[in-house]
């Protein structure tokens, strides 16, 4: 025993020196590029998540019935393209108490394991995610776990289960204590250990009972870090699955729970290049200061609108204006997996109203030719996969106006270069670029390392070497 002792002790020096050694090494000093020591978490990873794409899609404003069946009709249609990550937004009873608008919010949930009539039934979404899987396709739903609309049972069954003022159950507050506007919600209370073994087991029956692979977490940073702790293993005792969280400034929860996270910066600042405001030294400089603060193996989700933006701060046509497709090139191929809201690909202008009925204006689908060569690429070219499944990206030359970058993978190379301004541009590379495809429209290029090439404003050369193939859903 008193052997036994002597090495433990040996080894718990020798441990604190190697420590001790790592901390005072050269080695250790942190470089503008350096990741974070930590790994993101080692988890039982589904493997189509390694090339995918997201596609959200707004079951209420995506059909003139907005019903599972009319959208199942748009299955084929997804499927040519590549799609193969569904998010559906909540597809939950919503309260009626306190209800925001004419139909009221998508995330005051009246019941986690039940579906919105306004939908259909339960049969049908079940048999909606059975045609998907069958499709080569997987599905994630949003989840909404930091508050319940006033009209769950929880309210009256579990008012302990609520955060409260007084006496009083109240609405959300931000995590500087806060209130919000949400008032057509209730917060709920982490510190209570039922409802947080209640809530992992609703989760749990989504995946057992209609075998969806993962969810989108709405507000996931207004939820304790120790939750998502618990709620990866648990989820992975019934299958491995995708996970989403909708937050960006939080690097543990690549630790906890979360494959990917929300890439609100870049979402930002690929705005405010196309608003004039900011240019291309600034995507370099955000990509630097992104990186030290992750940890290696991170990635965000990158996308030029979703629900939230699309309702409240514009389309991305209007919002984006002559730069969108360079803006959606950058957010296809940056580090990342990329996100394509429903409408996206018929070029929708419309504000879609939050609370309200509306529908998408599909047009002839303009834009989805632009995007199915993407998300093409995006399949087939490792350089271009998610995490440290893809190529990292190196800007390969120099300037404000022109973005140009190159990401490798196991002989898999990609080259972009973006004109991030509304006037003509010049620059040059510091690398060659032979046998190499173009993609929009596709032609061959060779060009040496120092040769001038001129961009028009806007313009974007998508370059890949292998590039796109016919049926991504091959891949």
């Amino acid at each position: 025993m008193r052997q036994l002792k002597i090495i433990r002790g040996i080894l718990v020096l020798l441990c604190f020196c190697s420590i001790v050694s790592c901390k005072q090494g050269p080695e250790s000093e942190a470089t503008e590029d350096a990741p974070k020591m930590f790994q993101v978490r080692q988890m039982k990873y589904p493997l189509w998540v390694r090339s995918s794409m997201i596609y959200e899609v707004n079951i209420r404003q995506y059909t003139p019935e907005g019903t599972f069946e009319a959208f199942r009709k748009h299955l084929p249609r997804l499927q040519e393209m590549g799609v193969n990550i569904l998010w559906m937004m909540p597809v939950y009873p919503i309260s009626i108490t306190k209800r925001k608008g004419e139909l009221g919010s998508y995330y005051a949930v009246a019941d986690y394991t039940k579906i919105n009539p306004e939908f259909g039934t339960f049969e049908e979404f079940r048999d909606l995610v059975g045609e998907i899987h069958r499709m080569n396709m997987h599905v994630i739903l949003d989840w909404v776990p930091n508050h319940t609309g006033w009209d769950h049972t929880w309210i009256t069954t579990h008012p302990e289960w609520y955060t409260h003022s007084g006496d009083t159950i109240t609405h959300p507050l931000d995590n500087e204590g806060n209130p919000t506007d949400w008032y057509d919600v209730a917060d709920l209370n982490y510190e209570v250990g039922p409802m947080r073994n209640t809530m992992i087991e609703s989760m749990k029956f989504w995946l057992r009972a209609a075998d969806v692979d993962g969810f989108r977490c709405d507000m996931a940073g207004f939820v304790p870090n120790d939750f998502w702790d618990q709620v990866r293993p648990a989820l992975e005792q019934v299958k491995p699955v995708f996970m989403l969280a909708e937050w960006e400034d939080e690097p543990n929860h690549f630790e906890t729970c979360f494959q990917a996270n929300y890439g609100w910066t870049f979402h930002h600042l690929l705005n405010d290049v196309a608003a004039g405001k900011k240019n291309a030294s600034d995507i370099e400089a955000y990509l630097k200061e992104d990186r030290s603060k992750n940890p290696a193996g991170y990635y965000h989700m990158n996308f030029t609108s979703n629900h939230d933006e699309n309702s409240w701060a514009g389309s991305a046509p209007e919002r984006l204006g002559d730069a969108l497709e360079a803006m959606s090139v950058l957010a296809f191929t940056f580090e990342g997996i990329p996100l394509l809201y429903s409408g996206q690909e018929a070029r929708n202008e419309k504000r879609l109203p939050f609370f309200a009925k509306d529908q998408i204006d599909w047009k002839d689908y303009p834009l989805q030719d632009f995007y199915t060569r993407l998300i093409q690429l995006k399949h087939y070219n490792k350089a271009l996969w998610n995490g440290n499944d893809g190529g990292k990206l190196i800007r390969i030359n120099e300037g404000d106006e022109i973005f140009a970058f190159i990401r490798e993978k196991e002989g898999h190379r990609v080259i972009v270069m973006v004109n991030c301004t509304d006037h003509d541009a010049t620059t040059t590379l510091t690398h060659d670029i032979y046998g190499m495809s173009q993609v929009f429209p596709k032609r061959e290029y060779n060009i040496s390392a120092g040769t001038p090439i001129k961009l028009k404003a806007w313009e974007y050369w998508v370059m890949a070497n292998p590039s796109i193939v016919t049926d991504p859903n091959t891949l």
